[in-house]
């Protein structure tokens, strides 16, 4: 009987590509397009980035490749070059950005 026990430990499942699951599950996400905003919230939106310094406490909102994220906190910096906000330890394209609030 021994024997047989053996064997049918043999056919067990197992998870043979670790991480496959996760990995589905992170793909059927609903992908949200990216918002177009209009001349009106461009504007405003725009007004807003004039107005940031270093260390000003805000929530932000952006596009990052399939969803929108919503990051708070301190601002670590603002490269105008790269045209970029750091937050915590988030690096966000002023261009993927659709509101501010401080």
């Amino acid at each position: 009987m021994q024997n047989n026990d053996f064997r049918a430990k043999q056919f067990m499942p197992f998870d043979a590509l670790k991480g496959f699951k996760e990995a589905l599950k992170l793909i059927e996400k609903q992908k949200q397009d990216k918002k177009i905003l209009s001349e009106d919230n461009t504007s405003s939106l725009n007004n807003k980035l004039k107005k940031l310094k270093k260390n000003d406490n805000v929530t932000i909102k952006y596009y990052s490749g399939m969803e929108y994220i919503e990051t708070s906190g301190k601002i670590k910096k603002i490269d105008t070059i790269n045209k970029s906000i750091y937050i915590l330890n988030s690096k966000i394209d002023i261009e993927d950005i659709i509101d501010i609030e401080y």
